[in-house]
């Protein structure tokens, strides 16, 4: 069918939609981190109740997106929408007028389940709405937007701190939300599609048990990592893993018999045997577990052991946002080009700049007036690197996933980052306090944390390298036949 210029901008419309959505819930992951301080001073928190105010939140997020992908595949996708952008904005209002950190940490969970249902549904709309290089244009720009709030978040919250004062101005990190939300909501309404009618078979069926099958692998997994600090370990918590292994094995052969019985399982057999959408949600789950942590550790660092103000803190992470929203806007436009070979050379940009980092805190971190300066130049560097991983990742695996399935693929995907970034920051957090606990300077074990992310994002590398290699040899045998 012939796409008309009005169709074409109601397309783009609704995309503006989705991104600025996108960037709300992604930024409640990262712009508390500046505000634990305050939080623990207003509500008199402990280390493992802050840990369920920053982690919980991911944790929620991620337990929402495989069930919230495969009703919005089913047909939901505008009542989803809908939904999350009201409980959203409900649950920032608790937030921001949480008495207690007990209540503070529910509302956070509940804020992440609304998160949940959010994401899903704008994966699904990119893959419903666009296809070709135009879905790579919308995915770079989606990669842009996350990469950019995810930087930009604790410059964000320093902002509101300096603004609204350091006693309470915490709570107007989550309140914020509420006005964007109140603009967000009719544009929602009017522009995101209903429901077409039903064509051929769509995944109309739901698989319950596969879904709760699917949250308790994902509870079992995170947990352990959300309720560690690095502060108060319990070493039975990690019994959780061999519970999500055990869990997880039913789920494959729950979900290969629904299959056969249905041809409706939650995990289409055929896209997971897909090697393009297996390496992608790899690389993305490693590369998110580095890349989310250093946020966190830098902050931490910066405020606690170089006393910058939280706005000071943040501005060093802003060349980050910059750069990286401006690689992944070009990345965008030319991965149908160049592939995995552009996720590659990314994250060859980042392991420079996290290296660099790593020198920096090492070498000057006992001088305030240099350290901020040289580790915002490093972070330019990862920054640039990192527009070319997250959007293009994405775009590269999704690209033979069956526009039925796209709501679910993607968020398989996401859930893959949502665990890598819940265990990135439960090791970098361990590293990080525990070689303070042991007395060694906070830029030494701020050192020692930056290692973790650059082994993981070194992991990611590998991955990528994995991928390419095998995208190579299926393209030199798909052409052997006609030499």
């Amino acid at each position: 069918m012939t796409e008309t210029p009005e169709r074409d901008r109601q397309r783009w419309r609704v995309l503006a939609v989705c991104l600025s959505v996108g960037f709300v819930t992604t930024l409640d992951v990262s712009i508390v981190n500046v505000a634990l301080p305050s939080i623990e001073e207003s509500l008199d928190a402990g280390p493992s109740q802050l840990q369920l105010i920053v982690a919980g939140y991911t944790l929620a997020f991620g337990l929402a997106l495989v069930p919230a992908g495969r009703l919005g595949d089913a047909g939901g996708r505008r009542r989803l929408f809908i939904a999350g952008l009201v409980g959203f904005a409900v649950f920032s209002l608790a937030s921001g007028l949480a008495p207690t950190d007990d209540l503070l940490g529910v509302a956070r969970l509940l804020q992440g389940v609304s998160a949940g249902l959010l994401n899903p549904q704008v994966v699904g709309l990119i893959q419903q709405l666009f296809a070709g290089a135009e879905r790579g244009r919308a995915f770079g720009l989606f990669g842009a937007t996350i990469g950019v709030s995810t930087a930009i978040g604790p410059l964000l919250g320093g902002v509101i701190l300096a603004v609204a004062g350091s006693a309470d101005g915490w709570r107007w990190i989550f309140l914020v939300n509420i006005p964007v939300i109140a603009v967000l909501l009719p544009f929602a309404w009017r522009l995101v599609p209903a429901p077409a009618p039903a064509r051929g078979r769509g995944p109309r069926r739901l698989d319950l048990v596969g879904l709760a099958l699917l949250a308790a692998v994902t509870v079992a997994v995170m947990l352990p990592f959300v309720t560690t600090t690095g502060r108060d370990d319990d070493p039975s918590r990690w019994w959780w893993l061999a519970l999500g292994l055990a869990v997880g094995v039913v789920a494959v052969a729950w979900e290969r018999r629904y299959q056969r019985r249905t041809g409706a399982a939650v995990l289409d057999p055929q896209v997971l045997g897909l090697s393009s959408f297996r390496n992608g949600a790899l690389l993305g789950m490693a590369y998110f577990a580095g890349f989310t942590g250093i946020f966190l550790v830098v902050t931490l660092y910066l405020q606690d052991e170089v006393g910058y103000t939280p706005l000071q803190s943040g501005l060093v992470g802003m060349p980050f946002a910059a750069a990286s929203g401006v690689s992944a806007w070009l990345a965008g436009r030319a991965v149908a080009r160049l592939g995995r070979r552009l996720v590659v050379a990314g994250l060859v940009l980042v392991l420079a700049g996290m290296v660099t980092a790593d020198v920096v805190v090492r070498t000057l971190g006992d001088e305030p007036a240099v350290v901020g300066w040289a580790l915002a130049a490093a972070l330019l560097v990862a920054g640039s690197g990192s527009g070319m991983v997250i959007a293009p990742n994405q775009t590269l695996a999704l690209a033979e996933v069956p526009v039925a399935s796209g709501g679910v693929a993607g968020s398989m995907i996401q859930v893959g980052q949502r665990i890598g970034s819940a265990v990135g920051i439960s090791v970098i957090l361990s590293v990080y306090y525990g070689g303070l606990a042991a007395g060694v300077d906070g830029a030494r074990a701020t050192g020692r944390a930056m290692l973790v992310t650059i082994g993981l994002v070194a992991v990611a590398l590998v991955v990528g390298l994995v991928d390419l290699r095998s995208r190579g040899a299926e393209a030199a045998s798909t052409r052997a036949p006609a030499a």
